[in-house]
């Protein structure tokens, strides 16, 4: 199988360092941190997008400042595990805005998800909708976070 990840040398590693840590720099700002001209910034920048490498740009919104202030760590077990059966399931869950992250895992559960809502009754609330109503859905097993020590977007380069 050839390996389909692209080649980056150091000034692409310099300048996802850099966007990993504030996406907001203009060009200038960017090509000046990192230590090359302008256009060539621009190039490597969209050259970055083009592949892949950099997927968008966000802003990290903190979840207690906008009263989503309940983060869940649910495990999702399927009754039937069939590819099909699967990929239904993950576009249930994909559709629903509570949900910031899924993972299909190995062995264990078939998902992990993350969920960010207001509250517990908002949980029960997606719990209900998005679990109890799906009738391939074996078990459910959430943790709450008490506390969050680490949250970090920046892939280490």
């Amino acid at each position: 199988m050839p390996d389909t990840n692209p080649i980056l040398d150091d000034l692409d590693r310099r300048i996802l360092n850099a966007v990993q840590l504030d996406s907001s720099h203009t060009n200038a700002e960017l090509a000046e941190l990192v230590h090359v001209s302008a256009p060539t910034c621009l190039r490597r920048v969209k050259r970055l997008f083009a592949l892949g490498v950099i997927e968008r740009q966000v802003a990290v919104v903190a979840p207690e400042k906008v009263g989503a202030r309940l983060t869940a760590i649910v495990e999702i077990m399927l009754d039937v595990q069939a590819a099909e059966r699967m990929d239904e399931f993950e576009q249930h869950v994909a559709a629903e805005a509570a949900v910031l992250q899924c993972y299909r895992v190995a062995p264990g559960p078939d998902f992990v998800l993350i969920v960010q809502v207001a509250d517990m009754p908002a949980y029960h609330a997606l719990a209900h909708r998005l679990f109890a109503a799906h009738a391939n859905v074996r078990n459910v097993k959430t943790y709450f976070s008490t506390f969050r020590s680490k949250f970090e977007t920046r892939i280490a380069l």
